[in-house]
C-alpha cells in the first residue's frame, strides 16, 4: 500500500511542477444573471463550442474565459434556464457585458417543484449546495455522506467501517431525524426513520445537484425532518449529449469501473441517460471485502412546451462484510490488539474476522441488499403561472444481514467479537482471528443440536407512493402551492437459519417465549419449544410491519421587490399495524391499528437589504408521529403490544440569518434554536420467567442551539477559498420517566408472585403500583456528534487544465454517546447520567487534484485524492462509560488513516 501511495504522490507532484499554462489569445469577460430578478447565477457553465475549454461563473455570476483559438462560439448553461450561444470574433480582451438567462418553464419546474430546492437570497432557510464538479473532485474513496463534512452542522463518520456503513448527523440529530430525498421522493425508512447508505452507493455518480437544508427546510412533503434535509437531484432531460467511461483504483484493493451515456434532448423531445458501474475491494478495515454494482436509467419525453414525462430507475445491489458497530473496543483494548495486526494500524482490527474448519473465510457480520427505486413523473406547465407535478414511485427492497443465534443468551452474544468494549476471548485464535472452527467442535459434541448457529435477518419491503404538487400564482407578488403525499409500506422481517456449523439441528430458545393464548401451537409443549430446526427454518421472529401515511401540504409566498416571505403547513395521518406469524397464530396475528395525526406550521421571510446584503428568519412548530420501531409498539420485533404512552413528538424551531454576496466574496451567518420535546424510546430486559419486559421512556426533551458560518472567496482567477465554522450547544433538557410492561403490554409492579418467578401485574397503567424508572439527564450534553466543526479549503487553477485543492477539517467538542445499558435498567430504580467524556479534537487535511488533457477527440481527466494526508489517529465515535473518561469509554471507533485513490475519466 505504501509503495503505491508513494508512486501516486510522485506522479501528482511531477505533474504539478511540469504543467505549463497555455497562452490564450482572447480573454472573454461577462456576467450571467436571471432575466427576471437580475440576481447573478453562481456556478453556471461557460464553454467554447466544440472544445474542452470552459469556466464557471463566480459568486456574483461573473466569469473570465480564455479562448485559445481567438474566436469561437460561447455556450452558456444553467440548470432551469434556456441555453444561450454567443459568437466571439474579436481578439484580445472582450467584455460581453451582462447576459440575461431566461428561465426554462418546464426545466425550472422540474428542479424547484419536484425536488424541494431552496433558492439563495429568496428562501429563508440555512442552505448549502454542492454541484457534480465538487463531488467528482472531492469524493475519492469517501462515502457519499462524507462529502458534506465541510457543511456547517454536519458530522459524518464511517461507523464500523464497512462499505456503505457510514452515518450522518445534522445539528446533533441522528440520521432518523435527517430527511433524505432524491428528486423530491423521501428515502428514509418508514419504520425507524434512518437510512443505510450502502443501498444508495451509486447516487454520487448521477447527481446533478445536492443541497442540504439545515433546520426545518423547504421540503415539499407532509412529514418534515427535525435536524435538516438532504435533497439530491439526478440527471434528467437536461443531461448533455455524450458520455464517459472511468476507472478508479485506491488503497486496500479499491476498484471502481463506471460508464454513462446520454442522448441529450433530441429534436423530437426525447432524452435518455444510462449509467452502470461496479465497485469492489478488500476494505480498509480487516476482513471487510465488498462488491457493489450500481445502475441508473432515465427516459424523458418533452411532449411539448407544457408537458414532460420522466421515468427514472436506479439501484445499487451489493454485498459487504462488516465490522459490527457493537465491536468497538476500549482505548486500552485497541492497544492490546497491536500484535495481531503485524505492523499495520491496530484500529483496522476486526474482532469477527476469521476462518472456518477448512480454512475458508468466515464472518458473523455480513450484509447484502438491493433496494431499487422506480419513479414516473409527469410535469404539466398549465400556463405561465400554473403547473402540476405528479410522481408515482415504488421501492422494492430485498436483502439480509447475518444474525448469530445461540442456545443461551450468552452463546448468542458470543457471535459479537467484543462485549462493552472488551474483546471476546472465548473463541479467539492466537493470531487474533475469530475461531469459527471451535464452534464446529462444540456443536458436534452437543447432544442438543447446535449450541451456536447462524441465521440471516431478512428485511424485505415493498413501498409505494404518490407525491403531487400544484403550483400557481394569485397575483404577480403572491404564489402558492398545495400538495398530496401518500405512502404505503410493508416491511417483511424474518430470520432463517443458514448454517448449523456442524450440528444436526438447532433448537430455538425464543420458542419458549411463545404463549399458548397467542399461538395455539405453543400448547404442544416441548414438541413445539424443542422442535429440531434445519437450514431454512425460521427462528426468533417472523412478522410484517405496515405503515400507511396520508398527508396534504401547502405554502403561500409573497415576493415583492426586496422581500420574500412564506407561510406553510401540512397535516398527515400515520397508521401503524403489524402481523406476527411467530409469536401469534393466524387468529391473533394482526395487531390493532394505531393512528397518529401530525401537523406542521412554519413561516419565514428574507429581505434583501441591498444588492450585497440580505437577512432572513424562520420559525416553525412540528407535531410528528412516533416511529413504528421504538415508539408505537413496546417491542416491535416480537410483540403486538402497543405502547400506551406513545404520543407525538413536538419540535419548535426558530432561526435568524444574514448573508453577504459580492463578486469576490460571499458569507452566510445564522443562529438557530430547536426544542425537541416528548421523544419516545423503549428498552428491553428479561424477567425471571423468561418473558421480555419493556420500559417505555417518554417525555424526553432536548434543546439544540448553535451558530453557523460559511463563506467563499474568489480573490483571483486561479484561486477559490471556502470555509465554515459551526458551534453548537446541544443538551438534554429534561429528565425522563419510564414505565415497565410485559410482552403482552400489561403493566408490571416490579415484584414477583410467591413462586418467585411470575411477575406481578399492576392495578393499572401509571397507577401507584406500576413499576417505573427515572433517568436523570437534564443539562447533560447530547453525545454522538461534534458540537464544534470548522473547515477551510482552497482550490488552485494552476492552468486551464490543472487544478489542485486542499481541505482542512476540525471536529471538536464531540461528546461520547450514551444510552441505558441492560444492567442499568432496574424496576423502581433510578439512573443518573453524568457529563459524558469529551473526545479529543480531530484535525484532518485532504488533498485533491485533477488534470484534463485530450486523447484524440476524447477529453480525458485524471483525478487524484488523498484523505487524512498526515495519517492522524483520531477517535470518531465512542460510548460513555461509568467513569466519564477515556479509560471507561467503550465501543470506541477510530477514524480511517490515510487513504488514496486515482481515477481516469474519458468524456466523449
Amino acid at each position: 500500500m505504501r509503495k503505491h501511495f508513494v508512486h501516486f504522490l510522485l506522479v501528482t507532484l511531477l505533474t504539478t511542477f511540469c504543467t505549463v499554462a497555455a497562452v490564450a489569445q482572447t480573454v472573454v469577460k461577462g456576467k450571467l444573471v436571471d432575466a427576471e430578478t437580475n440576481e447573478g447565477l453562481i456556478g453556471a457553465s461557460v464553454t467554447v463550442e466544440g472544445t474542452s475549454q470552459g469556466a464557471v461563473t463566480d459568486l456574483d455570476g461573473s466569469f473570465t474565459l480564455s479562448v485559445k483559438s481567438g474566436t469561437g462560439t460561447l455556450i452558456f448553461k444553467y440548470i432551469g434556464y434556456k441555453d444561450q450561444k454567443m459568437k466571439v470574433t474579436k481578439k484580445g480582451t472582450v467584455d460581453v457585458g451582462t447576459i440575461k438567462m431566461e428561465p426554462d418553464a418546464v426545466a425550472l419546474s422540474d428542479v424547484t417543484i419536484t425536488s424541494s430546492i431552496a433558492i439563495q437570497r429568496k428562501t429563508p432557510v440555512a442552505v448549502s449546495t454542492i454541484d457534480p464538479v465538487f463531488i467528482e473532485e472531492k469524493l475519492g474513496t469517501q462515502e457519499f455522506p462524507e462529502i458534506l463534512k465541510s457543511t456547517p452542522g454536519v458530522y459524518a463518520t464511517k461507523n464500523g467501517g464497512g462499505y456503505g456503513d457510514s452515518k450522518i448527523n445534522m445539528r446533533g440529530f441522528q440520521s432518523a431525524n435527517v430527511a433524505v430525498m432524491v428528486n423530491g421522493i423521501p428515502m428514509n425508512d418508514m419504520e425507524w426513520g434512518g437510512l443505510y447508505w450502502s443501498n444508495w452507493a451509486g447516487l454520487s455518480d448521477v447527481t446533478r445537484s445536492m443541497q442540504t437544508q439545515r433546520g426545518l427546510g423547504a421540503s415539499k412533503v407532509s412529514a418534515p425532518s427535525v435536524g435538516g434535509s438532504i435533497n439530491i437531484v439526478t440527471r434528467t432531460i437536461d443531461a448533455k449529449k455524450g458520455g464517459s467511461v472511468s476507472y478508479a483504483m485506491g488503497n486496500d484493493g479499491f476498484n471502481k469501473l463506471l460508464f454513462n451515456v446520454s442522448s441529450g434532448l433530441t429534436k423530437d423531445g426525447w432524452a435518455m441517460t444510462l449509467l452502470g458501474g461496479k465497485s469492489w475491494g478488500d476494505g480498509y478495515i480487516q476482513g471487510t471485502e465488498f462488491e457493489a454494482y450500481n445502475y441508473f436509467v432515465n427516459i424523458a419525453k418533452r411532449i411539448n412546451d407544457n408537458h414532460q414525462i420522466s421515468l427514472t430507475a436506479f439501484g445499487a445491489p451489493q454485498w459487504h462484510n462488516q465490522r459490527s458497530n457493537y465491536d468497538g473496543l476500549t482505548i486500552e483494548g485497541w492497544q492490546q490488539v497491536k500484535n495481531y495486526m503485524k505492523g499495520d494500524s491496530p484500529y483496522k482490527y476486526n474482532p469477527t474476522f476469521g476462518y472456518g474448519l477448512n480454512g475458508e473465510r468466515k464472518t458473523s457480520a455480513h450484509n447484502e441488499y438491493h433496494k431499487p427505486q422506480i419513479s414516473l413523473n409527469h410535469l404539466w406547465q398549465v400556463n405561465e403561472k400554473t403547473s402540476l407535478s405528479t410522481t408515482l414511485y415504488t421501492s422494492i427492497g430485498r436483502g439480509s444481514g447475518y444474525s448469530g443465534q445461540g442456545y443461551t443468551s450468552a452463546l448468542s452474544n458470543t457471535w459479537y467479537g467484543s462485549s462493552d468494549g472488551v474483546l471476546n476471548t472465548t473463541y479467539r485464535n492466537s493470531d487474533g482471528t475469530f475461531a469459527y472452527d471451535q464452534i464446529y467442535a462444540i456443536n458436534e459434541a452437543s447432544q442438543n443440536g447446535s449450541q451456536m448457529a447462524m441465521s440471516k435477518s431478512i428485511n424485505n419491503h415493498n413501498w409505494y407512493g404518490l407525491l403531487s404538487t400544484f403550483t400557481s400564482s394569485l397575483t404577480k407578488e403572491i404564489n402558492y402551492y398545495v400538495g398530496l403525499d401518500l405512502r404505503y409500506y410493508v416491511g417483511q422481517h424474518t430470520n432463517e437459519l443458514i448454517d448449523l456449523y456442524g450440528g444436526d439441528f438447532y433448537i430455538d430458545r425464543y420458542r419458549k417465549d411463545v404463549k399458548a393464548e397467542n399461538n395455539s401451537a405453543a400448547a404442544l409443549g416441548t414438541d413445539f419449544t424443542n422442535k429440531k430446526l434445519k437450514v431454512g427454518d425460521v427462528v426468533y421472529r417472523d412478522y410484517n410491519g405496515y405503515v400507511m401515511q396520508e398527508g396534504v401540504f401547502g405554502q403561500i409566498e409573497y415576493n415583492k421587490d426586496k422581500l420574500s416571505s412564506f407561510i406553510a403547513g401540512s397535516v398527515s395521518n400515520t397508521g401503524y399495524w403489524r402481523k406476527d406469524h411467530f409469536y401469534y397464530d393466524d387468529k391473533h396475528a394482526k395487531s390493532e391499528t394505531l393512528n397518529f395525526i401530525g401537523f406542521t406550521v412554519k413561516g419565514g421571510a428574507n429581505y434583501n437589504l441591498t444588492e450585497n446584503h440580505n437577512v432572513f428568519a424562520n420559525v416553525g412548530y412540528i407535531s410528528r408521529a412516533p416511529f413504528f420501531s421504538g415508539g408505537a409498539f413496546l417491542s416491535s420485533t416480537v410483540s403486538n403490544a402497543t405502547n400506551p404512552d406513545a404520543i407525538n413528538e413536538k419540535i419548535f424551531s426558530v432561526e435568524l440569518g444574514y448573508g453577504y454576496r459580492s463578486k469576490y466574496f460571499t458569507a452566510n451567518v445564522n443562529a438557530y434554536s430547536t426544542a425537541w420535546m416528548d421523544k419516545t424510546t423503549t428498552r428491553t430486559l428479561t424477567l425471571k420467567d423468561g418473558d421480555r419486559a419493556q420500559i417505555n421512556m417518554s417525555g424526553v426533551d432536548a434543546l439544540h442551539q448553535g451558530i453557523e458560518v460559511d463563506l467563499a472567496a474568489h480573490p483571483y482567477y486561479w484561486l477559490d477559498i471556502t470555509g465554515m465554522f459551526s458551534i453548537g450547544n446541544w443538551r438534554w433538557n429534561s429528565n425522563a420517566t419510564g414505565y415497565f410492561y410485559n410482552s403482552a403490554g400489561q403493566p408490571l409492579t416490579g415484584e414477583y408472585e410467591a413462586d418467585g418467578i411470575t411477575p406481578k401485574i399492576a392495578s393499572g397503567i401509571q397507577a401507584a403500583d406500576h413499576a417505573k424508572m427515572t433517568v436523570y439527564q437534564k443539562g447533560v450534553k447530547v453525545g454522538g456528534s461534534a458540537q464544534t466543526t470548522a473547515a477551510l479549503g482552497a482550490k488552485f487553477r494552476l492552468s486551464n487544465n490543472f487544478r489542485v485543492g486542499a481541505d482542512y477539517s476540525l471536529f471538536a467538542r464531540n461528546y461520547a454517546d450514551f444510552a441505558l445499558a441492560s444492567n442499568d435498567i432496574i424496576m423502581n430504580g433510578e439512573k443518573t447520567f453524568g457529563s459524558p467524556w469529551r473526545i479529543p479534537a480531530a484535525n484532518l487535511v485532504d488533498l485533491n487534484a485533477s488534470y484534463s488533457f485530450p486523447i484524440g477527440s476524447v477529453k480525458a481527466v485524471l483525478y487524484g485524492n488523498v484523505e487524512n494526508l498526515f495519517n492522524q489517529e483520531y477517535i470518531a465515535d465512542a460510548y460513555d462509560g461509568g467513569g466519564h473518561n477515556w479509560q471507561s469509554a467503550y465501543r470506541v471507533f477510530y477514524g480511517f488513516g490515510r487513504t488514496y485513490s486515482i481515477r481516469l475519466k474519458l468524456n466523449f
